[in-house]
């Protein structure tokens, strides 16, 4: 698809990989909507960077675990620009826990969880449905995470979390075609803030030590990174749905194992 005047939603934007996205498609001329739940002040400083950028710009609070919210959010869209043609679902939320403590997750984590993960990205993407079928030639990308992939990641109530987002964009890659693409973006662990106060600055830095020494690349992704991933998709999905990219510097291929601990 041509991001050049083109409107897309990317939920979860006001920070991190969301709002490097939203101003990553913004330099190339797309309109973005701007969505966040609790993080209105950055949520303003994005849209104010995207602006800069001369696209224009929506700002919607909305949960995606409420699918109110999620209809809502589409309606505001459509409403401001009249047309809708990507849809990014990068909202994620988890508990950070060991994965051999068994009993630090109830099943209100994992309902809380998933609400948001999984349950919101569809509920996303059945508000978007209609106009982005309209559109003639759309996408939805996911953001999941490697967690989903190999059974790492901050609490197993994540990585399941994530391994059921990327069922489910195979499930909706077959049935919304030919006129959207479903794709999912797998980051690995990323240099960022929402990983460093989730650990703790210490734990943080043993972490990101352990993971740049077990990827062949020797590096971790940075928000940046994985945004221009997400465009790429949005840009080249033309011919690829059903895909799950994994963005993570190589370590899915081996060396030395990761745990959340």
């Amino acid at each position: 698809m041509k991001l050049k005047d083109a409107v897309a939603i990317v939920t979860g934007s006001a920070t991190g990989v969301g709002a490097s996205t939203v101003e990553l498609l913004a330099s190339k001329g797309c309109h973005v909507v701007i969505n966040y739940t609790k993080s209105e002040k950055e949520a303003r400083e994005t849209e104010a960077r995207c602006k800069a950028k001369g696209v224009k710009t929506l700002l919607v609070q909305a949960n995606v675990a409420n699918d109110e919210d999620c209809r809502r959010l589409v309606a505001q869209t459509v409403e401001h620009f009249g047309r809708l043609d990507a849809l990014v679902n990068n909202a994620g939320t988890t508990k950070f826990v060991d994965h051999a403590d068994l009993n630090g997750l109830s099943a209100t984590d994992f309902q809380a969880i998933y609400a948001v993960n999984v349950i919101g990205a569809f509920q996303m993407i059945r508000a978007a449905a209609p106009q982005l079928k309209k559109a003639g030639r759309a996408a939805v990308v996911n953001i999941s995470s490697i967690a989903g992939v190999m059974g790492t990641g901050s609490s197993v109530a994540y990585a399941a979390s994530k391994g059921a987002l990327n069922t489910m964009t195979l499930s909706l890659a077959r049935v919304l075609g030919p006129e959207i693409s479903v794709n999912a973006i797998c980051p690995g662990f990323i240099d960022g803030k929402w990983l460093r106060e989730g650990y703790g600055e210490e734990r943080y830095k043993q972490m990101l030590d352990r993971y740049k020494a077990a990827t062949p690349l020797h590096k971790a992704a940075t928000t940046d990174e994985v945004a221009a991933a997400v465009v790429w998709m949005l840009e080249g999905s033309d011919v690829i749905t059903g895909e799950t990219l994994i963005v993570d510097a190589g370590v899915h291929l081996g060396g030395a194992p990761l745990k959340a601990r």
